[in-house]
């Protein structure tokens, strides 16, 4: 049996908080639980723990313009996470809004490109100052029976 709701449970949070600037109102998830396969005796027979929840990224409101288009790009019209590690509905819905936000996340993080620079002029004079004294070092040093 299959049970289908459109909002969640009353949260401390009436927001998904997925970075600084992307907060998704829980009212936009669509949740269903059903199931849980796996071991759990009767209990996993007659409980709904399984939770899934999806996401519409194309007609979420929430979205900025360029969140949208890096989000479609990147992990498609709809997000959908599952949730069956625990026997608590509660705890596997949780679970999959922290994976929800997590998946989110990675999907608005811009890589930063990497700006290749020189070494400075000081750190190779430096080096250089290092293999000279080392080279010094190990010269001085006697064979053993060079008295």
């Amino acid at each position: 049996m299959i049970e289908a709701r459109k909002t969640a449970a009353p949260r401390a949070s009436s927001h998904l908080v997925v970075s600084r600037s992307c907060r998704i109102p829980l009212d936009e998830l669509e949740w269903r639980f059903s199931a849980s396969g796996g071991p759990g005796g009767q209990h996993a027979n007659t409980s709904n723990t399984k939770a899934e929840v999806r996401f519409d990224v194309a007609g979420s409101p929430s979205l900025g313009p360029r969140q949208r288009a890096r989000l479609l790009e990147r992990l498609g019209p709809t997000v959908r996470v599952v949730a069956s590690d625990e026997r608590s509905q509660a705890r596997n819905r949780d679970l999959a809004l922290e994976r929800l936000a997590a998946r989110l996340a990675e999907g608005l993080h811009i890589e930063t490109v990497r700006v290749p620079t020189r070494p400075r002029k000081s750190a190779s004079v430096n080096r250089l100052a290092d293999k000279r004294r080392r080279s010094e070092t190990k010269r001085l040093r006697g064979r053993p029976g060079d008295d």
